[in-house]
């Protein structure tokens, strides 16, 4: 095989060993990379029923089917999986920065983690030399500024990429996250508390062998035109303002969460647009390997207490930290982006809970006593910098809140439930989908909890191509279609920013994977693979406890309606939510249950996972 190594790399923390295996083209072909090699390598690899933070829950590295060749957005992206202590669910998340192109370049196309060392360590990954190292000294240090250079120091090379905790994973906050070079985060479902449970501090790799492919000539000529598609117009919002360029967008379309879900517009979306970010706090833009779109815009907090806060910023923390906490101060929230890196938490899950946390405190279930002498006022910047550390720290009642939303809504009960949002366990992210009725049931209905990365389905309805007022059977088909699409997109793995550029999508994508890999594929081949993905990753949720009642809604998107703005009025019924799910499962082949058929598991070949299946009819 051209550009995989065909290799997996099994390290056993609580024996200190490891071993290498090798895998052929039907894997490869099955499941591409990515999401593929995750949820695959997952749901053969853990047992049934294993508490998210047992030590068997395995951690799993998986590079992209063309990690580390010239193809635009993908080079250096890779994927995190493990069981989630957030929802007990399938736990993923993603990266970029160059780890991921250093992993395939050390040897290895994916990392499967066991076991529990019996102090903190990291992982070395050399080329073939894999070492366990002592990292005592290293706990208790946050990420970017600490962790990195200190490991690239100790082992002498400046080269070398780290993928690390910071106190969050340590001290096994639900929502912790693994960060790497600096500013990337494999932020969502808190497979940073997955590691910390390992006392694994990081893995550090350095990789110098090549990556082949298996047409050069040809691979190069389609580069260029996807290099050129890639600075055009499908592009130009992340390469100008980034995703900050949504914040006014959300406002005017009454989708903007703002103070925990209570309204859908913020009176002062303006001071926290991503047109005065870029204007006044945005020092520089930069890209990841081999992507000319350069979308990451890193701004510099100018004046107060956080003055010379530095953070990458994108539309979701920007939304969590400001409009939903209803802080209106970029340099707040610049902040507040800033300590989620260094101590390796999940940016939007912070600011979800902060805001939760924030009506809770309004509404006098937690005290000023309680939280340190903070004011947690919505509104209130520096409350929601400094109650986001005692979070991380578990200090006081900060150790309530590092369970998450619906972790912290059981300890402190009094109705809180009611205004946890979440789904499954993992945190609302930026879109309020009251007013965005495909968007809900794509939401409803993802595989890792409350997402829009796993759909994209609010493009849709903000794009006027269906009525977002209404539910209808046809956004089952919709949904359906959109998560197995990007099921391939995070197989590959591509930049979700330049979805836009694919022709086809399938036809363009699946030529680019031939001629980097040689293995013949096909655009239907390749939707078929979406599809096998989607199910085998439903029926690892099938095992580990999910029935139709998981695929749900905060009891806010439910029961009230958007109090103003152009969506006023707006909820999702239960009624509309049965409607859509019935269709959905329709749709896929499945029982109104939500367990795939017989059939359609052997149509796509996964009738080796049939008893799951049969279990839960």
């Amino acid at each position: 095989m051209n550009a995989y190594t065909g290799k997996i790399l099994y390290v056993d923390l609580t024996t200190g060993s490891y071993r290498t295996a090798s895998f052929d083209e039907t894997l490869s072909k099955n499941y591409i990379g990515g999401t593929g090699f995750g949820v695959k390598m997952l749901i053969d690899h853990l047992k049934p029923g294993i508490d998210a933070l047992d030590p068997e829950n395995p951690l799993i590295y998986v590079s992209g089917a063309v990690s580390g060749t010239m193809v635009p957005c993908t080079a250096s992206k890779f994927g995190v999986f493990a069981k989630s202590p957030a929802t007990g669910f399938l736990g993923e998340a993603y990266s970029t920065g160059r780890w991921g192109a250093e992993l395939r370049m050390a040897g290895y196309d994916i990392l499967v983690i066991t076991g529990k060392a019996k102090k903190p360590v990291y992982l070395w990954i050399n080329d073939n030399s894999v070492q366990i190292k002592n990292a005592v000294h290293l706990w208790g240090k946050t990420t970017t500024c600490e962790t990195e250079e200190a490991i690239r120091k100790e082992l002498g090379d400046q080269d070398i990429r780290v993928s690390c905790i910071g106190q969050a994973g340590e001290n096994l906050c639900k929502f912790a996250c693994i960060i790497n070079d600096h500013y990337r985060a494999a932020g969502r479902t808190g497979l940073g508390a997955v590691m910390g449970s390992k006392n694994l501090k990081g893995v550090a790799l350095r990789g110098t062998n090549s990556v082949t492919v298996a047409e050069p000539d040809e691979l190069v000529k389609m580069c260029k035109d996807l290099y050129e598609r890639a600075k055009g117009p499908a592009t130009v919002k992340y390469r100008t303002l980034g995703t900050a360029a949504n914040m006014l967008t959300m406002n005017a379309q009454a989708a903007l969460p703002t103070r925990n879900y209570q309204s859908a517009t913020f009176e002062n979306a303006e001071k926290v647009s991503g047109e005065r970010i870029k204007e006044e706090f945005v020092v520089k833009t930069q890209g990841c390997s081999a992507c000319p779109c350069r979308c990451e815009h890193i701004a510099i907090a100018k004046e107060g207490e956080y003055k010379g806060a530095v953070a990458r910023i994108e539309y979701e923390p920007l939304m969590a930290m400001g409009p939903h906490c209803g802080v209106d101060d970029p340099n707040a929230i610049i902040k507040g982006i800033e300590i989620s890196n260094q101590y390796g938490m999940d940016a939007i899950s912070i600011g979800i809970v902060v805001g939760f946390a924030m009506e809770c405190y309004e509404k006098g279930l937690i005290t000023k006593e309680q939280t340190g002498g903070l004011e947690l006022n919505f509104g209130d910047g520096h409350a929601m910098v400094e109650f986001a550390k005692m979070i991380a720290l578990r200090e006081g009642i900060g150790d309530v809140f590092a369970e998450g939303c619906k972790g912290a809504a059981k300890i402190i009960g009094g109705g809180s439930e009611k205004f946890a949002n979440h789904i499954k366990g993992l945190e609302m992210t930026g879109y309020d989908i009251r007013g965005l009725k495909t968007a809900a049931l794509g939401y409803a209905v993802s595989r890792r909890g409350a997402d829009h990365q796993r759909h994209g389905s609010y493009g849709h309805d903000l794009g006027g191509k269906v009525d977002r007022y209404k539910a209808e059977p046809a956004r089952g088909k919709i949904v359906m279609a959109d998560e197995d699409l990007y099921c391939i997109l995070d197989s590959i793995i591509i930049c979700k920013f330049t979805r836009g550029i694919w022709n086809g999508p399938y036809d363009d994508i699946a030529r680019v994977y031939s001629l980097v890999t040689g293995i013949p594929m096909t655009g239907e081949e390749l939707r078929k693979t979406g599809e096998r993905i989607s199910n085998l990753a439903r029926l690892f949720n099938i095992r580990e406890g999910l029935t139709r009642k998981d695929d749900t809604l905060p009891y806010r998107t439910m029961n009230d309606p958007i109090p103003d703005g152009v969506a006023k009025g707006s909820y999702v019924s239960q009624e509309e939510l049965d409607l859509m799910l019935d269709a959905y499962y329709e749709a896929r082949g499945w029982s109104n249950r939500g367990v795939p058929s017989d059939e359609k598991l052997d149509e796509l070949g996964l009738s080796d996972y049939a008893a799951i299946a049969a279990q839960a009819r």
